[in-house]
Order: structure tokens, then sequence, then C-alpha cells
């Protein structure tokens, strides 16, 4: 019986389907888990957190806190991007990944045994936030090496498709968090939800640590890694390398990033704080939306990577980015006689034009950089952008309705992002299918004779 592993050839790349498998698997396993344990986050900190870390009678101000500590852990990536993505460049994509995998579940974890501020008093939220900034590290790390472990494995005209399995990550993780936060609130009272309900969903990080861990020390690293650290041309300095010799490819990475992140922001983390307080929607029916559309995007992200595969992947998402500019209007308007099934309706068509964007992201923003930066790059494509995006968004989305009253001044705030992305993939680059091809298919330097 022949047990060697099932390989295929795709232009000028032999690919092994069984490590192909493997790395979509392990890519899709880590990014979950880091999504799961930010979007329990982000809706413990419309839910939960005002009133158990940061009491206050103004309800605005203790959702601003909470929100600023939400924003911590996208402040943090950026330090999480340098650190890992130069690693990742350096020691290989797949010793990073269980470091980073490990960082974000303790995190999470300890969150879910964090006494609250009645307890401790201002030693809570100050330990909060710390936890926050650590989550925030090994995301800024995890997402460049997630991209990578798929994408590298697969061949590059498919890219879009195979990098589209850390794109998955969010609405999975997002289904979990969420579904457990529906079921808790479904069968706790308000006061038990309260009291210890909320820990038991940061409390199930661990299994799915574990399960992430088991799935990614089997992996071997990518067949691009291995070229590189065979032919002695990783870099030394890759962050430095970046800024200097890769600059316009990264601010097309950062621009191209911001509409996503918003308008992701916008459809899963205020529209909680928006439905509950503005349109008199219970929790329940404001998870379930945002339920029901990441649902819909576990299929739809993928779906969106491969026809960016087959079309102009900039196309792609460009179209995408205009609509994300006009969808606020119309999902403002449509939510506002309170009905939950249209803001079901109306979360799904925008987590569905979010799925445009975000499908091809992966691949477009790797695409950016040269295949010995790649790591480093993207990371800090992805940190960088984070910061600008999903950490200021809901905080911005917050302050805005404030003091503007309406929904006008977010929906704006959205489009200028669209407008921005769209500017950001005109700076950037179509995908060179020749350099991965080049450095696979160039023979390894022979060994220098020993000494006699």
């Amino acid at each position: 019986m022949n047990d060697s592993p099932t390989t295929f050839r795709a232009g000028d790349l032999e690919v092994d389907r069984r490590s192909l498998a493997k790395a979509y698997a392990a890519s899709l396993a880590g990014t979950s888990l880091e999504w799961y344990d930010f979007a329990v986050y982000s809706a413990a900190a419309a839910l939960v957190f005002p009133q158990l870390f940061f009491p206050n009678n103004d309800p605005l101000t203790g959702a601003l806190l909470s929100f600023s500590t939400y924003a911590v852990g996208y402040v943090s990536r950026p330090i999480g991007g340098i650190v890992f993505g130069r690693l990742g460049d350096k020691i290989g994509r797949k010793k990073v990944l269980v470091i980073t995998l490990v960082l974000i579940g303790v995190a999470t974890f300890l969150i879910g045994l964090l006494p609250t501020y009645t307890s401790i008093g201002v030693a809570a939220p100050t330990i909060l936030v710390l936890l926050r900034f650590a989550q925030g590290v090994g995301v800024g790390g995890e997402w460049g090496g997630a991209v990578l472990l798929s994408s590298e494995f697969g061949t590059p005209e498919k890219r879009g498709l195979w990098a589209s399995a850390a794109q998955i990550g969010p609405p999975a993780g997002n289904l979990m968090a969420n579904g457990m936060l529906f079921l808790l609130t479904a069968m706790l009272t308000e006061d038990q939800f309260l009291s210890w309900g909320w820990r038991v969903a940061f409390l199930m990080s661990a299994a799915l640590v574990a399960f992430g861990l088991w799935i990614r020390l089997k992996l071997e690293d990518t067949p691009i890694f291995k070229a590189l650290s065979e032919k002695e041309d990783r870099p030394t300095a890759p962050v430095k390398e970046v800024f200097t010799t890769e600059l316009r490819p990264l601010i097309s990475a950062i621009m191209s990033r911001l509409a996503p992140d918003i308008l992701y922001a916008l459809m899963t983390v205020f529209t909680i704080t928006y439905g509950t307080t503005q349109l008199d929607l219970s929790k329940g029916q404001v998870l379930t939306a945002v339920l029901v559309a990441s649902g819909f995007q576990l299929f739809l992200i993928p779906f969106a990577g491969a026809l960016s595969d087959r079309y102009n992947r900039r196309l792609v998402y460009g179209i995408a980015a205009a609509l994300a500019s006009l969808w606020p209007v119309l999902f403002f308007l449509f939510i506002e006689n309170g009905s939950p099934a249209a803001l079901i309706a109306c979360v799904v068509v925008g987590l569905g034009i979010h799925s445009f964007m975000y499908g091809p992201q992966a691949a477009f923003v790797i695409e950016q950089f040269s295949p010995r930066l790649r790591y480093t790059g993207s990371s800090l494509a992805y940190t960088i952008a984070g910061v600008f995006g999903g950490a200021l968004a809901p905080l911005a989305f917050t302050w805005l309705l404030d003091v503007s009253g309406g929904w006008q001044a977010p929906a704006a705030y959205v489009a200028v992002a669209g407008v921005l992305t769209i500017i950001g993939l005109l700076l950037g680059r179509n995908p060179d299918f020749a350099e991965d091809e080049a450095l696979l298919a160039e023979p390894t330097p022979a060994p220098s004779p020993a000494p006699v």
C-alpha cells in the first residue's frame, strides 16, 4: 500500500494535497479561536463590562470606557506584528503561530477568572486592560502567519481561495462566540448572566486552544519558508527592510484594510449597542442578527476569495468597497422601525458586502510583499490598519452618535473609509505568481565540502 502523500500539479508547482488540507485546517482553527476570543470580548464590552468593570452613573461614559478597553486589543497589535512578524520571517511560520495561539488563549481564559470592580476595585479594570493588551499582541502576530500557512502550501493561482482560510476565522469565531452568548442569555436570568454566566464563554477558550495546538504542532513549515531557509535568503532586519524597500506596498495594504475593519465593527459591535439602546431591541434579538449573518459569511468569504482568483482581485475588492461606502445609509433607514426581521436582513447584507472585501483581502495583502518579507509586511499592514480601523471605529461610532444625535455621522464615517480603501487598492499591484514559482524551482545550493 502506498502511503506517500497525494500530489497534483498546478502551473509549475507540485502541491501536496495532504499538507495543504492540514495547513488550511490549521489556519482556520487558529484564527477561529482568535476571533472567538475577540468576539466574546466585543460582545461583553457592550453588554457586561460597563456595569462590572467600569461602574458609572452615566451609561455613555461606561460604554466609552468599555470600548476603550476593546480598542487596547487593537492598539497593541502593532507590537505583536513587529515582534512576531520578524520572527516569522526569521525562524518560520509554524513556531510563531504556536506561540501566538497560546498567548491569545491564556489571556482570554484569565479574563474569565477576573474579579470585578466591586471585589478588587480599580485593579479589576487595570488587569482587564493588561489581558486585553496581551490578546492584541498575540493577534498581531497571528494573522500574517495564518494566511501564509494556508496560501504557501497551495498554488499562487488559487491564492485567494487558500488564503481565505484565515478570513473565515472571524465569522466562525463570531458565530461560536455569539452562539455561546445567545444560549447563555436565553438560559439564564439577567442577574445570573451578569454574575457568572458571561465567564463561561471566556473559559471555553481552553478547549479551543487545545484543539488548535493539536493541529498546528503536527504540521511542517511552508515550502516557501523552507526554500528561503535552504537558500539562506532570510532577512536579518525585516521590519527595517519593509519600511525602506517596500513602503508603497505597506501603505497600499494598510489602506485596503480600513473599510473592511470599520464596516465589520459597525455590523458586529456597534449594532449591539445601537440595537439595544436606540431601537429598544433585546440583547438576544441583536445577537441573533449577528449570528445569522456570520453563518452566511462562512460560505461567502471563500467564494469571494475564489472569485478574486478568476477575475481581477483588486476589481472584486474595489466594487465591494464602493458598496460598503453606500450601505450604511440604507442600513440605518431600514432598521429605524425597530423590526428584528429587518435588522437580521440588513446585518446579513452588510456582512455579505464585507465578505467580498474580506475574502480577497488576505491574498491581496500578502501579494504586495516579496516572499522573504511577507510575514513582516503583512503583519505590519494588518496591525497598523487595525489601530486606525477596528480600534477607533466603535469609539467613533458611539461618540458621533452622541454628539450628532443621529446615524448620519456614523454612516459618513464608513463612507470615508470606503474611499480610502479604494485609493489603497489603486496604489497596490496585481499578483506576480512567478515569484513563488521561481523560488521553489531554483536548485538548492550544494553544501560546501568539508575541510580536509
